[in-house]
C-alpha cells in the first residue's frame, strides 16, 4: 500500500501581486487587448511607468494589490482610447460641415486607417491632426440646392426644339427629351434615363419685326425718335441721335411685339405642351416652325459629378470621418497626465472587481473586510468626473466657441482705446 504524499504548501500569499514597477518587454500582444500602440516606444515607457504609479496610489507598499502588470497596461491602453476617442469627438464638431464629400478612408478593426491614399485636401495618415481649410462647403452646397429653382448657380440647363404639326396642339416634351438623348451627339447624351425632367422656358422667334420700327420707309433716310415727336423724313434734314439709342427703341419695340402681341399662348402639364390655337393658320409665314424650351435633367443626390474631386463615395457623416487613433506621440503633456489619471481610476475598478468576488477573508478568531464597493464607487466617479472635465474644456475651445471670443476681445480692445486720452500736440 502506498503510503499518502506529504503536502507541503510553497504558496504563502496569492501569486496575483502587481509589482513595484513594470517592465516594457512585458507589454506584448498578450498583455493589450487591442495592441494599438505596440508599435510605439512612448506608450510602451508610458505604459510601463503607470505601473509605478498605480502602485503607489493604491497603498502597494503597505497592502498587496491583487493586480498584474498586464491589468495595467490594459487600463493604459483603454485610457489612451478613451482620450482618443473623446478628442476626435471634438474635432468632427469643428470640421465636419467642410469635409463633407471629401474623400475618406477605410478603418482596420483597431480604428487605424489601412493603406491608401486620402484625397489631396486630406492627404496623410492622421487627418485628425491637420488645421482644416475652411471653405464653408456645406452652406455652399445648400445654397446650389436653392439657386437651382432659381435657374442659377452650379446647374446645367439644357436647350431642345420640336417642330410644328399643322392643326397639332399637343407636344409630349419629356418623350422627346428622351429621344434625343438616345443620341450619342447631344450634350445630355444618356443623362435621362427616362427621368423627369424639368421644363424651366418655352419660346418661339417669330418672323423678324425691325422692319415695323422703321415705318413705311423700309429703314432709307429715317432715324427713329420715339422718345421725342416720333420719327419723320424728308430731302434735307436729318436728326442724328446715338446708334445705341436706335439699338434700345429696336429691342423694345420686339419685347412688345412678343409680349402684347404674341400670336400663341400655351399650358404645360406633365412635361406636355398644348398651344392655344393649334398651328393651323393658312398663311405658312405666320405659323412658328418649331418651339423652343429649356430644361433641366434633376440629377441623383447621390451620384458623382465628373467636374468635382468629392462626390458619393466621400465623407457623408460623422460616421465616415477619416479620423484614426490619435498617435501616443501627438499627445501633449496635458493629454498624458489625463490618460494617468484615467488609466488609474480603471485600475481600482478593475481591482473592485477581483476583491468583490470575496466580501471578507475569514482569520482566527476574526475577518478582513475588503473594500470592494468603496473602490468601485471612487473608479466610476473619478472617470466621470475626468471625462465632464475634458469634455467641457473642449466646449469652450471650438473654433465656433473661438471666433467668438476673439470678437469680444476686439471688442472690448475697441472700448478700452476710446477711453485713452489724447495727447495735447504742442508745436
Amino acid at each position: 500500500m502506498t503510503a499518502p504524499p506529504t503536502l507541503t504548501p510553497v504558496q504563502q500569499t496569492s501569486p496575483y501581486v502587481l509589482p513595484a514597477t513594470g517592465n516594457t518587454a512585458n507589454i506584448t500582444s498578450t498583455a493589450v487587448p487591442y495592441g494599438v500602440y505596440l508599435d510605439s516606444t512612448e506608450f510602451l515607457s508610458g505604459a510601463a511607468a503607470q505601473v509605478a504609479y498605480t502602485y503607489k496610489m493604491l497603498g502597494g507598499d503597505v497592502l498587496d494589490i491583487e493586480l498584474t502588470e498586464e491589468n495595467i497596461y490594459t487600463a493604459y491602453e483603454l485610457a489612451t482610447l478613451e482620450y482618443s476617442y473623446i478628442i476626435n469627438n471634438h474635432q468632427a464638431i469643428n470640421v465636419l460641415s467642410d469635409f463633407l464629400g471629401a474623400t475618406t478612408g477605410t478603418f482596420d478593426h483597431k480604428g487605424d486607417l489601412e493603406a491608401g491614399e486620402l484625397s489631396s485636401s486630406l492627404s496623410g495618415t492622421h487627418v485628425a491632426l491637420k488645421y482644416p481649410s475652411f471653405t464653408f462647403s456645406y452652406v455652399s452646397r445648400v445654397s446650389d440646392g436653392l439657386s437651382q429653382e432659381a435657374a442659377m448657380g452650379d446647374i446645367r440647363v439644357y436647350t431642345a426644339s420640336v417642330d410644328m404639326v399643322a392643326g397639332q396642339q399637343e407636344y409630349d416634351l419629356q418623350a422627346t427629351v428622351q429621344n434625343l438623348s438616345l443620341s450619342a451627339s447631344i450634350p445630355f447624351s444618356g443623362s435621362v434615363n427616362n427621368r423627369r425632367v424639368e421644363i424651366r422656358k418655352v419660346y418661339y422667334k417669330s418672323n423678324a419685326a425691325m422692319w415695323r420700327f422703321y415705318g413705311y420707309y423700309g429703314g432709307l433716310n429715317v432715324v427713329g425718335n420715339l422718345n421725342t415727336y416720333g420719327q419723320y423724313s424728308d430731302d434735307s434734314t436729318f436728326e442724328i441721335v446715338p446708334t445705341w439709342q436706335n439699338k434700345s427703341q429696336a429691342m423694345a419695340y420686339e419685347d412688345s411685339i412678343y409680349t402684347r402681341a404674341s400670336h400663341y399662348s400655351y399650358e404645360l402639364r406633365d412635361n406636355y405642351l398644348k398651344l392655344y390655337p393649334p398651328p393651323n393658320s393658312p398663311f405658312g409665314f405666320i405659323n412658328p416652325k418649331r418651339i423652343w424650351f429649356e430644361f433641366t435633367i434633376p440629377q441623383d443626390p447621390w451620384s458623382s459629378d465628373d467636374t468635382r474631386k468629392d462626390g458619393k463615395d466621400g465623407i457623408n457623416n460623422y460616421n465616415t470621418l477619416p479620423f484614426a487613433n490619435i498617435p501616443y506621440a501627438n499627445i501633449n503633456s496635458m493629454g498624458k497626465q489625463w490618460i494617468r489619471n484615467y488609466a488609474l481610476a480603471i485600475a481600482k475598478g478593475m481591482l473592485a472587481q477581483v476583491r468583490g468576488k470575496f466580501g471578507a477573508i475569514p482569520l482566527p478568531g476574526d475577518a478582513v473586510t475588503l473594500n470592494a464597493a468603496e473602490l468601485a464607487t471612487q473608479s466610476q466617479a473619478e472617470k466621470d468626473a475626468l471625462k465632464t472635465e475634458l469634455k467641457e474644456l473642449l466646449d469652450r475651445l471650438t473654433y465656433e466657441a473661438m471666433v467668438a471670443q476673439d470678437a469680444k476681445m476686439a471688442e472690448d480692445a475697441k472700448t478700452l482705446q476710446t477711453n485713452v486720452p489724447m495727447k495735447i500736440f504742442v508745436g
